[in-house]
């Protein structure tokens, strides 16, 4: 598998290590299928600096605005949020961004709630437990492959009971569309997909996007990639994935994961996973071992090493 540091049309994966800005200035127009990303929520984390709400929209529409350009007619953009939290007062990011998209014509198609169980516990309101996925096309003629992503039917073998369908299987027998509101547990400290990284998002999230939105051989690119996971997520599916991140950490700990993946060493949840249910016998569904497979040619992703995630500590006290 080839990596370049820089944009490369042949290359498999590029990482590029810096301001998402420059990387987006050495890629050509309409090139990309799918844009996804989790931006900074202006929290002041380690890989962001606190702005005034304002400056930090206008930083968000000048990426925005970039990404619409280098994305394809039937392309899509994802753009996964929270809460900006403000002297305790929480303003949801999805609100506030939605006039950005829109003034550059994009349509909404999606607004999904991702649901998970863990997170803070708050004292003086109820604890946040979902963000939200704004999924919008560049046009009415976008790629949507929703056999792809469907999830099983709660009755399979329910079927119409009368009319000229009487007897026959009621619900899709692939699956059914798994709607607008995605239940998915993010990654804390017991997660099997864990890095030092403290905004982790999780494989699974991505690859539904991943199937639903592009085809094998598409670009995938995320304009804030942190450990990897957008590339991981694409690559496993054939895909071709693109990203940038300032954290020089976070970058190698994403080439850490990726040379985990091509050596076919790294554990992820697997998609469709149930629940974790204390009441539920059955026994638990293992982690999935990602191997990565192009029909590209096949190079030397990293130098041999131990792959090994620097803590958060250790993160923390880098000069």
């Amino acid at each position: 598998m080839l990596l370049s540091p820089d944009f490369d049309s042949s290359a498999d994966c590029v990482l590029y290590e810096g301001d998402c800005l420059a990387l987006l200035k050495q890629v050509p127009d309409a090139l990309v299928q799918l844009v996804v990303t989790s931006p900074p929520y202006n929290l002041g984390k380690p890989y962001e600096n606190r702005l005034e709400i304002e400056d930090y929209l206008a930083q968000q529409q000048r990426v925005i605005e970039e990404a619409v350009r280098i994305l394809r007619p039937q392309g899509s953009i994802c753009w996964q949020v929270g809460n900006y939290v403000d002297n305790g007062e929480i303003i949801p990011l999805d609100v506030i961004l939605y006039p950005i998209f829109a003034s550059l014509k994009l349509q909404l198609r999606n607004r999904i709630v991702w649901h998970f169980g863990h997170g803070l516990h708050a004292s003086k309101r109820f604890s946040g437990r979902y963000e939200v996925i704004l999924w919008f096309t560049k046009s009415q003629d976008y790629l949507f492959n929703l056999d792809a992503v469907r999830t099983p039917q709660k009755y399979p073998q329910k079927k119409h009971f009368k009319g000229p369908k009487k007897g026959e299987l009621s619900g899709n027998p692939l699956g059914k569309n798994p709607s607008d509101i995605w239940e998915i547990p993010n990654v804390k400290a017991n997660h099997v997909e864990k890095t030092a990284h403290p905004c982790q998002f999780p494989v699974e999230l991505i690859e539904r996007l991943v199937l639903a939105l592009s085809d094998e051989g598409d670009w995938v690119f995320d304009p804030f990639m942190g450990v990897g996971t957008t590339a991981i997520a694409a690559l496993m599916h054939q895909r071709r994935a693109m990203g940038a991140e300032i954290m020089p950490e976070y970058v190698q700990i994403a080439k850490e994961r990726l040379l985990l993946a091509e050596k076919g060493q790294l554990r992820i949840r697997p998609m469709g996973r149930p629940i974790y249910d204390p009441n539920n016998i059955a026994p638990p569904v293992p982690p999935q071992m990602v191997t990565l497979q192009h029909d590209l040619a096949q190079l030397p992703l990293l130098e041999e090493e131990q792959a090994t995630y620097p803590s958060q500590q250790e993160i923390e006290e880098t000069p």
